[in-house]
C-alpha cells in the first residue's frame, strides 16, 4: 500500500535512489520511512522501537555507502525494518512475520542487502571482521559496516571480536547505537563539531603521522607513554577511551538523530583510507518520532497489531495465563517458602516472567544482560554457596551457554535449575528463535535431570520438583503461549523422580509424549478410537532419569509404541529407542515410532500451521499409527 503521505519516499526503489539527495530531501525521507514503518508494523505488529530509532541513521548510511558491494551488517536485525523499506521490500512490509511473508529479522535469503542473518545478538561484529578479513585476502576495496546496539554491546562476544579487530589491520566500520544512555552524555553541538574534526582526513593522517614519528624518535617507552596520554585525552573529551584500549579509532558520540552531523562523519570515515577498526558513536533513542512508543519503549519493544493514532494495542482475547506467567507465579510460590531461591535472567526479564519475580524479590533476581554465558556460571557460583539458582532463558538462547552448562555444571554436579521458556515453536519468531535443540544437547549430559512440561499444573509441580533437586543438575522445559485453562493449585508438587504417567489405557497403540503436544496425542487417540483402535496415552514427565518401568509396559504390551516430542533428532525419541534396543525390547516385533521436528529448519507462521508442516498435530499422529499397522488405506478411503 503506497501512502500520498510519502511522496519522496515512493521514487525509492533501492538505495542508490537516494544517492544523490540533499540533507533535507534526507530530512524528508526520514520522516516518511518512519510514517511507513509505523502503518505498516501497525497491521503485522512485531519490533517497533529499536527500528524507530535508527531511521535517520539507516537513511544516513544507505546514502554515503554503496550498498550492497559495501557490506552492511544490522546487530540484531529488529532494527532493520527501515533498511527493508529502503532495500526494495517496501511493498512486502505487510506481510512482516506472516507465514510466506518477510521475516522479522535480516536475511541472507530474502535479499541482497542482507549479507549476514541476524536474530541473536552481539555477532555483527565478528561477522564483519571475517567480510573484511576476506575482502583483505581477495584485493578488494568495499567498506563493511556493522551497526551494533540495543543492549547487543552487553555481550561478551562483541569485546571478543573487538579485540581481534583491534589487532589487525583490516578495514572495519562498527556503528555504535546507544540507544539507552547507558555510555555517553547528552551530545549537542561542541561535540557535533569534535566528532566532524576527529573523523576528517586530516586530523586522522595527522595523529598517524605523530605516532609514527614517536615511535622513531622518542625513546620507546616515552613513546608509549604519550601515546597512551593522548588517547586518554580524548577519551576524556570524547569518552572513546575503553574502544581506543580495544584498537579502533574512536568518533562520537555524534547525534544519530542529526543528519547534518551524521552524513559528514560517515563521509569522512568512508573517505579516508586509513586502515584499521573504526567506532562511529551514535547516540539514539527507542521510539524516535512516535510518541507512545517515545513515553513507553519497553513496551513498544514488540509490539501487537495498534492503532497508530492512539498507540493502544490490541488486546488479545482474555484467556488461560501464558506458560511464562504460570512458572513466575510458581517460581514465586516456591522462594516463599526458601529464602535460598534465586533468579537469574539474561537481559530477558519480562520475557521470562521474571520482572514478576523481581517485584516480589528484588533482592534475589538478577538480569546479569545479554550474557547467556556469564549467566549459566554466575548460577554454578551461587549453587556452589549453597544457593538454589534458577536461571531462565529461552531454550534457543541457552544454545550460546552450552560449554558453560557441560563444564561449569553438568561436570561439578552443581544443583544450577534451568527454566527453558519457548521450547518447541514458536509463530512469528521463526527458526532462529524455536527451541528446537534443548532436549537433545541437554539429554546427552550425564546426570541431567530433564522435565517436559504438558499443561500448566505440570509445569508447577516441575518448577517444585526442581526446587527440591539438591544433588545434580535439573532442567525443565515448556512452551510459549498460553495454557490450556487448567485448574492451578496454590504450589506445585514435587514429582516422583524418573516417573511418568499413563491417561488412557488401550489396546495395540501406544503413544508416549514429552511435553506439550499431549493434548494432541489425546485427541488422535479419540481419532484412534473411532477407527476402532483405542490407544493407550501416557506422559513421560522426565527423559532424563527414563521411566523404564513405564516404557517396558508399553512395549510389551503394545504391537505400535509412537513417542512424541517438539525437538529435533536426538531428543527424548532416541533415548526411548536405546533403551529399547539395549534391553532386547525391539526383538520381538515391536513396531517403533519416533515422532520429532524434522531435519529442516522451519520458516515462521502461525504455530499451528508450523505444527503441521512439522507433522506434530493429531492427524499425523493417527496417520502414523495407521501407517505402522499396515492400514493407512482406510484414512484415504474415508477422505
Amino acid at each position: 500500500m503506497i501512502s500520498n503521505r510519502t511522496p519522496l519516499l515512493d521514487t525509492v526503489r533501492t538505495p542508490a535512489d537516494i544517492r544523490q539527495f540533499d540533507i533535507d530531501q534526507l530530512k524528508q525521507l526520514a520522516d516518511e520511512v518512519r510514517r511507513e514503518m509505523i502503518d505498516a508494523v501497525s497491521v503485522t505488529g512485531g519490533h517497533l522501537g529499536a527500528g524507530l530509532g535508527v531511521v535517520e541513521l539507516t537513511v544516513a548510511v544507505h546514502h554515503v555507502f554503496a550498498t550492497p558491494d559495501d557490506r552492511l551488517i544490522w546487530d540484531v536485525g529488529h532494527q532493520a525494518y527501515p533498511h527493508k523499506i529502503l532495500t526494495g521490500r517496501r511493498d512486502r512490509m505487510r506481510t512482516l512475520r506472516q507465514g510466506g511473508g518477510l521475516s522479522g529479522f535480516t536475511r541472507r535469503s530474502e535479499s541482497e542487502y542482507d549479507p549476514f542473518g541476524a536474530a541473536h545478538s552481539s555477532t555483527s561484529i565478528s561477522a564483519g571482521l571475517g567480510m573484511a578479513v576476506a575482502r583483505d585476502l581477495k584485493g578488494g576495496t568495499n567498506n563493511v559496516i556493522c551497526v551494533i546496539g540495543d543492549g547487543a554491546m552487553s555481550a561478551g562476544m562483541a569485546y571478543e571480536a573487538m579485540n581481534n579487530a583491534g589487532s589487525t589491520d583490516s578495514r572495519l566500520i562498527v556503528i555504535l547505537n546507544d540507544n539507552d544512555m547507558s555510555i555517553a552524555p547528552p551530545v549537542g553541538a561542541m561535540s557535533a563539531y569534535l566528532s566532524r574534526l576527529l573523523s576528517s582526513r586530516s586530523y586522522m593522517g595527522l595523529r598517524q603521522l605523530a605516532k609514527q614519528l614517536g615511535q622513531k624518535i622518542l625513546p620507546r617507552g616515552l613513546a608509549s607513554a604519550a601515546e597512551k596520554a593522548e588517547e586518554y585525552a580524548r577519551g576524556m573529551v570524547t569518552g572513546g577511551t575503553l574502544f581506543e584500549e580495544l584498537g579502533f579509532y574512536y568518533v562520537g558520540p555524534v547525534d544519530g538523530h542529526n543528519l547534518e552531523h551524521l552524513v559528514p562523519v560517515l563521509k569522512n570515515i568512508r573517505d579516508n583510507d586509513k586502515s584499521g577498526p573504526v567506532l562511529i558513536h551514535a547516540v539514539t533513542q527507542k521510539g524516535k518520532g512516535y510518541a507512545p512508543a517515545e513515553a513507553a519503549d519497553d513496551k513498544y519493544h514488540g509490539v501487537a497489531k495498534f492503532d497508530v493514532v492512539t498507540g493502544a494495542q490490541a488486546k488479545p482475547k482474555a484467556g488461560p495465563p501464558s506458560y511464562t506467567k504460570v512458572f513466575a507465579q510458581s517460581l514465586i510460590a516456591e522462594a516463599e517458602h526458601d529464602d535460598k531461591i534465586v533468579a537469574i535472567t539474561a537481559a530477558m526479564p519480562s520475557g521470562t516472567g521474571l520482572d514478576l519475580f523481581a517485584r516480589r524479590f528484588p533482592d534475589r533476581c538478577f538480569d546479569v544482560g545479554i550474557a547467556e554465558q556469564h549467566a549459566v556460571t554466575f548460577a554454578a557460583g551461587m549453587a556452589c554457596e549453597g544457593y538454589k539458582p534458577f536461571a531462565a532463558i529461552y531454550s534457543t538462547f541457552l544454545q550460546r551457554a552450552y560449554d558453560q552448562v557441560v563444564h561449569d555444571v553438568a561436570i561439578q554436579k552443581l544443583p544450577v535449575r534451568f527454566a527453558i521458556d519457548r521450547a518447541g515453536l514458536v509463530g512469528a519468531d521463526g527458526a532462529t528463535h524455536a527451541g528446537s535443540f534443548d532436549i537433545a544437547y541437554l539429554g546427552c549430559l550425564p546426570d541431567m535431570v530433564l522435565m517436559a512440561a504438558a499443561d500448566e499444573v505440570e509445569l508447577m509441580h516441575m518448577v517444585a520438583t526442581a526446587a527440591a533437586i539438591d544433588d545434580r543438575p535439573s532442567a525443565f522445559r515448556y512452551p510459549r503461549g498460553e495454557g490450556l485453562g487448567l485448574v492451578l493449585p496454590e504450589r506445585g508438587s514435587v514429582l516422583p523422580l524418573g516417573k511418568g504417567r499413563i491417561l488412557r489405557e488401550g489396546g495395540s497403540i501406544a503413544i508416549l509424549s514429552f511435553g506439550a503436544r499431549l493434548a494432541e496425542a489425546l485427541k488422535a487417540a479419540e481419532d484412534l478410537g473411532a477407527h476402532g483402535l483405542p490407544a493407550t496415552v501416557a506422559d513421560a514427565r522426565f527423559a532424563k532419569p527414563l521411566d523404564t518401568d513405564l516404557i517396558r509396559q508399553l512395549a510389551r504390551h503394545h504391537e505400535v509404541l509412537i513417542t512424541i516430542e517438539e525437538g529435533s533428532v536426538g531428543g527424548f525419541g532416541s533415548q526411548v529407542m536405546q533403551f529399547l534396543a539395549m534391553e532386547g525390547l525391539l526383538d520381538h516385533g515391536l513396531k517403533v515410532r519416533p515422532m520429532v521436528l524434522p531435519d529442516s529448519f522451519i520458516d515462521h507462521d502461525s504455530p499451528a500451521k508450523q505444527y503441521d508442516v512439522a507433522g506434530l498435530n493429531a492427524p499425523q499422529i493417527v496417520a502414523m499409527a495407521m501407517s505402522a499397522l499396515g492400514r493407512a488405506h482406510e484414512l484415504t478411503a474415508r477422505a
